[in-house]
Parts: structure tokens; C-alpha cells; sequence
């Protein structure tokens, strides 16, 4: 299928499907996501889009201009509007447990962490269960956006019994560095990951256009004496990350 036949606005563009700028962006957001407008690749001409959809040119620039404000397309002065080029993505190991930092730091990225939450609560009925809690417990919690070269690329909320961590704000940089410190960093864990779709609050703090895929998960991590050291609920830019594991047949 050709470009103009995705624009063409049987099947897509309706009444009561909201304004018609947004039906437009809609598509436009499609196509890219799709592969059929590759990074790189220009945009049809805002004259050539009004043809084929019949919408008012001031209409196509508003949608195209919604794209730019997300960061999907860029414009370049006097060549057109073109559909920005994906960043790499990163390669992490599901072999080897390892701190967010020291993953970035190998591979040459400075890390940042924007606090959401950090301190001591209540447990969420999830964490009672990951971290085996009495029912009055409470749990040292860290939820934060991890970027890594300037670039968001996780959320990430971990949850600690308070004997593990009993002061949640001496968290400043890496979590397994403090806990390896006072002898209690994990040496194993188990991981649950699904593919999501990402809601509008996760998509704004990482960046990214409302409904991109992104990868969930969970971990729930042990010290060497099999006792649960944490439990972790992570979302990840499914544009940033590819995990990678190494698999070797049974003998």
C-alpha cells in the first residue's frame, strides 16, 4: 500500500470521530508506526495531503504541527516536513542482574533520575504479597524516571522491606550500590515481562506519543539466603530497549 492510499479518508475519517485534525495526526501516527512513513522519509506535501483527504490545508498544518510538538516529525527549512530518525536502542542482557546505572555506565551513558515518590509507606496489596510483609507492615518505596543520556527511558518503582532499607532518601544515584554497602544487594531474581500499551500519564513522562508500546515489568529480586530483597514494577520505552538472552539446549 502507497501513502496516498492510507491517506485516502474512506474507512478513517468521520464525523464523530472527534476534530479533524486530530483524525489526520491519528493517521499520519499510524503510518509511522506502521513502517509505511520510515524514519527519514518525508512527508507528502500539505497540498498533496489536503487532495487526497480533502481537508483544508490549514487543517493538514495544524495536524503536522502536533507531530512536531511530540517529536515525531521534524521540519526542515525549505525541504519539508520529514518523520524524525529513531534513536538506537539499547541492548540489556536477561542473564545478568544488574543495576540500572552500572548498565548505562557500561555502556558509556550518563544516568539521571527525576524523583516521583520516595519514602516510606503503606504496602500496596502487590507488594505484601512480592515481599511476604505482615498485613501492618510498612515498605520503603523509590519511584522515579530513569533517563539515560538525556533521554527518558524507564519508570521505575521498587518497593524494599524497611529492615533492607530503612531510609529510603539515602537513595540518590543507584539502589544495588546502597543496598551491596550494608550487605544486602540481590543475587538473583525472577522477571515477568509483557508488552503494554503505554496510558497517557507513563507516555508524558517518557516522552513519547499517547498508546506507544512499551514493555512491563516485574521483578522481584532475592539475597543470597533466598529471602525477597525487593520487589520492582518497571515500564520501558519500547522504542529504547531490546532484551536479550542468551538460551543453550539441554543436554
Amino acid at each position: 500500500m502507497t501513502v496516498a492510499d492510507f491517506l485516502r479518508p474512506d474507512g478513517w475519517l468521520g464525523k464523530d470521530s472527534g476534530p479533524r485534525y486530530v483524525q489526520l495526526r491519528r493517521r499520519l501516527e499510524e503510518a509511522i508506526n506502521t513502517g509505511l512513513l520510515q524514519p527519514n522519509s518525508s512527508l507528502p506535501p500539505e497540498r498533496e495531503i489536503a487532495d487526497l483527504t480533502d481537508l483544508s490545508r490549514v487543517t493538514v498544518r495544524k495536524a503536522i504541527q502536533e507531530l512536531v510538538k511530540k517529536g515525531v516529525v521534524v521540519q526542515r527549512q525549505g525541504s519539508g516536513s520529514f518523520v524524525r530518525e529513531a534513536e538506537p536502542k539499547v541492548e540489556q542482557s536477561l542473564s545478568h542482574l544488574t543495576s540500572f546505572t552500572a548498565d548505562m555506565k557500561r555502556r558509556g551513558l550518563d544516568t539521571t533520575s527525576k524523583w516521583l515518590e520516595r519514602g516510606i509507606f503503606l504496602p500496596s496489596p502487590e507488594e505484601v504479597v512480592a515481599l511476604g510483609l505482615a498485613s501492618d507492615a510498612s515498605v520503603a518505596r523509590i519511584y522515579r524516571l530513569r533517563e539515560a543520556g538525556g533521554r527518558p527511558m524507564a519508570l521505575e518503582k521498587a518497593a524494599l522491606p524497611l529492615d533492607i532499607l530503612p531510609n529510603p532518601l539515602d537513595v540518590t544515584t543507584s539502589l544495588y550500590a546502597l543496598l551491596e554497602q550494608h550487605g544486602n544487594r540481590p543475587v538473583r531474581a525472577v522477571q515477568k515481562i509483557s508488552a503494554v500499551n503505554l496510558e497517557k500519564p507513563e507516555c508524558d513522562l517518557l516522552g513519547v506519543p499517547e498508546g506507544t508500546a512499551g514493555l512491563s515489568i516485574q521483578r522481584t529480586s532475592y539475597l543470597e539466603s533466598g529471602r525477597v530483597a525487593e520487589f520492582t514494577q518497571s515500564l520501558y520505552r519500547g522504542d529504547a530497549y531490546d532484551f536479550v538472552a542468551e538460551l543453550r539446549l539441554s543436554s
